[in-house]
């Protein structure tokens, strides 16, 4: 899923999916695969979205970050990596 020979474009997904096997998944027990899916969906929406801080976003939630965003009068909000530079050098302004 990453662009050729960038091997970092898929880190963000498997980051998510071990979060989501971490704080949910292997802490419950389900009936079946219904059940997994109203409980996962349950927490990308309730928990994952409004409620968890997230490093990357200056530890706010994905939804005070777009709030922040867009209180931001317009301006589009920022976030920060360490290795940015690194492994996305194309992404810097020329």
């Amino acid at each position: 899923m990453s662009r050729a020979g960038n091997p970092y474009d898929n880190a963000r997904c498997e980051s998510f999916l071990k979060t989501l096997k971490q704080e949910e998944i292997y802490c419950r027990e389900y009936q079946d695969i219904e059940d997994l899916r109203r409980h996962s969906s349950a927490f990308i929406d309730e928990y994952y979205n409004r409620q968890r801080l997230h490093s990357a976003l200056g530890y706010l939630s994905p939804e005070a970050f777009e709030a922040t965003a867009s209180d931001n009068g317009g301006r589009a909000a920022r976030m920060s990596f360490l290795r940015h530079k690194e492994i996305y050098p194309n992404d810097l302004p020329a």
